[in-house]
């Protein structure tokens, strides 16, 4: 499908959404869940059966048997396992498979937030109540439009952190460096060569919406002798000033980062969260674990586009990183580095994402590692510990089912049978 079509069908589908009533306010009647067992999250047991007891958006009660109020609504899922909503960490609402430096140069920043609201639909629908949008890829801070239609109800969505246009120096990792400099192509990052012009560039970031600031920190990549080599694009000292200008105002900043020397100066200045991460020397893994700094892997993208690649050569260059990326991360396990799981979902299909948790546990995971990485450190790194990520009194009712055990296989969270969201039911 040409990108007139893709844009067309995504209006019309777009416009009977919003038609339809969607997004429905929560029931005013009590809802209890019942299922065949229910994961407490915190603790790894697997409670047989399992209820959750829900009133409004908020989750009452949750254990082998609940109250069950006069009026209430039972629904029974029958064999499957009750989690908490899944939290994805690094999304792209904004990007949609193809080619990225066309779509920023052929849509319509309008087309594109049609297209990311269709995306943060299929996220929702796969069993992903909560994520974090890392930039929008030169639609400036229209994720804030989406975020807050999604909070006023307007169009079903995860709950969202959102970091607005990622930011970048003159000919770095976003930059349109492979056009004719004659066209003077837009960059898909903001840019900012100092440290004056990234608190000039967070300030305007901060004011148009944003919760969180992403930089890119390091690329292009390249591995050399079982090495991984990529640029670094700012200073310790300048990711500090960042850094702070962000704490000022109670926020934080995430990189994206594969390799040193840019991930160990993104230690060093305190971001909370390094993206890729694809190998850590030891002094970096070290201030990750003394400072909780997230690493959030992404696998799922370095699989894709190994096996999407656009010729032979290419493929095996994204080959040979996907191999030192799964070579590093049991190291990286090993030494204590906190994770959160993120995909880097856009480039490939929305919807698609719990594939991540497949490859966290083939490459050195156990199910159970996995899933309390996204629901309990998703939860932190997000800001919203104590309201999401486990199956709790007084957190949000994000509640979603999946046929059979996931500490088993944790394949079956690529086929969520039922979502709730903030005690509504938008899949059953």
């Amino acid at each position: 499908m040409d990108t007139k079509h893709r844009y067309m069908a995504a209006l019309a589908l777009f416009l009977s959404l919003i038609s339809s009533g969607f997004a429905q306010p929560s029931p005013a009647h009590a809802v209890v869940l019942h299922a065949a067992r229910l994961l407490d999250i915190e603790t790894g047991k697997m409670i047989t059966p399992g209820e959750v007891l829900v009133q409004g958006e908020r989750i009452v009660e949750a254990g082998s048997s609940v109250k069950h109020p006069a009026g209430a609504e039972t629904i029974d899922l029958g064999d499957s396992t009750l989690l908490p909503g899944l939290i994805d960490a690094h999304v792209h609402l904004f990007l949609h498979p193809g080619p990225e430096d066309l779509q920023t140069v052929e849509e319509s920043v309008p087309q594109r937030t049609i297209l990311a609201t269709l995306a943060a639909r299929d996220d929702l629908m796969a069993g992903f109540t909560a994520e974090r949008d890392l930039g929008t890829e030169g639609a400036g801070s229209a994720d804030t439009a989406v975020r807050n239609a999604i909070d006023q109800g307007l169009v079903p969505g995860p709950r969202l952190r959102i970091s607005g246009n990622a930011i970048d120096i003159l000919g770095g990792h976003e930059d349109a460096n492979h056009f004719n400099p004659a066209q003077h192509v837009l960059s898909n990052a903001t840019y900012a060569n100092n440290k004056d012009e990234l608190v000039a560039v967070i300030r305007e970031q901060l004011k148009e919406g944003a919760d969180f600031i992403k930089i890119y920190q390091t690329g292009p990549d390249s591995v050399r002798d079982g090495k991984l080599a990529t640029n670094y694009q700012y200073t310790e000292a300048e990711l500090a000033a960042a850094v702070q200008e962000t704490a000022r105002v109670g926020k934080h900043v995430a990189v994206h980062a594969t390799g040193e020397p840019g991930t160990l100066y993104a230690a060093q200045a305190g971001v909370v969260s390094i993206e890729h991460a694809v190998q850590l020397s030891d002094e970096t893994m070290r201030l990750m674990r003394e400072k909780n700094i997230f690493a959030v892997p992404t696998l799922t993208i370095f699989e894709y586009f190994a096996d999407h690649a656009a010729s032979p050569a290419q493929a095996a260059r994204d080959r040979e990183l996907l191999d030192l990326h799964a070579k590093e991360f049991p190291r990286q396990l090993a030494a204590g580095v906190p994770f959160a799981v993120g995909s880097d979902v856009g480039p490939f299909p929305h919807g698609t994402q719990a594939r991540e948790f497949v490859l966290m546990v083939k490459y050195g995971m156990t199910p159970l590692a996995a899933l309390q990485a996204d629901l309990l450190n998703g939860a932190k790194l997000l800001g919203w510990e104590g309201q999401i990520g486990a199956l709790k009194p007084g957190y949000f009712a994000d509640v979603i089912a999946v046929p059979g055990d996931p500490l088993k296989d944790v394949s079956v969270l690529q086929n969520v049978k039922f979502v709730m969201k903030g005690g509504v039911v938008y899949r059953k």
